[in-house]
């Protein structure tokens, strides 16, 4: 199972994207996940664009949504909105059909953020048919250093959640279309 994970934060220091790097040091054998940091490198979303050559980061981006089973998305709050960074990776693909039928879920670094959390369902519950709101692995480390998320994660009060919620993702990902049991 091929789960790619996105982190909505650019800063080099990211709560969110340390979660999801903790995320593959214990993913299960049967997961290979794989984290997307760099998505301020997309040109800004255009419907123009798409009618010329796209971008080399686009087609990367693009090619890693294709490639994997399913997606983990985790982002902070930016004035109580989503980054624009990750909103304008979400806008490279809602014109086209490679995040339809995507299975997607939520994992998040922070206590709070709940008005960025709901803005985000619902621009992922536009694009994808297969957007799990009821998947979503939360845990309170904001403001941790990387290296103390990761040593975190390890442990087996958050290892064991962590592992529940892979596992139930990635089955989640070997349903068929509209069978959310």
């Amino acid at each position: 199972m091929k789960i790619l994970a996105l982190s909505g934060s650019a800063r080099r220091l990211s709560t969110n994207t340390a979660l999801l790097r903790a995320l593959e040091e214990i993913a299960p054998p049967d997961i290979a996940l794989t984290t997307c940091a760099d998505l301020g490198g997309l040109p800004v979303f255009s419907p123009d664009l798409e009618d010329l050559p796209l971008h080399d980061s686009v087609v990367r981006f693009k090619q890693c949504i294709e490639a994997s089973d399913g997606i983990l998305i985790s982002s902070p709050e930016y004035a109580r909105g989503i980054p624009g960074g990750l909103k304008n990776a979400m806008d490279w693909l809602v014109s086209g059909v490679l995040g339809v039928a995507k299975p997607i879920a939520l994992v998040h670094a922070s206590h709070r953020d709940d008005d960025m959390l709901a803005s985000l369902r619902l621009v992922l519950s536009t694009i994808s048919s297969r957007f799990n709101e009821e998947l979503f692995l939360r845990f309170p480390f904001m403001k941790m250093e990387p290296e103390a998320i990761a040593s975190a994660v390890r442990q087996p009060v958050n290892r064991a959640p962590a592992e529940a919620f892979l596992q139930e993702f990635a089955r989640y990902c070997g349903r068929p279309q509209g069978d959310r049991a």
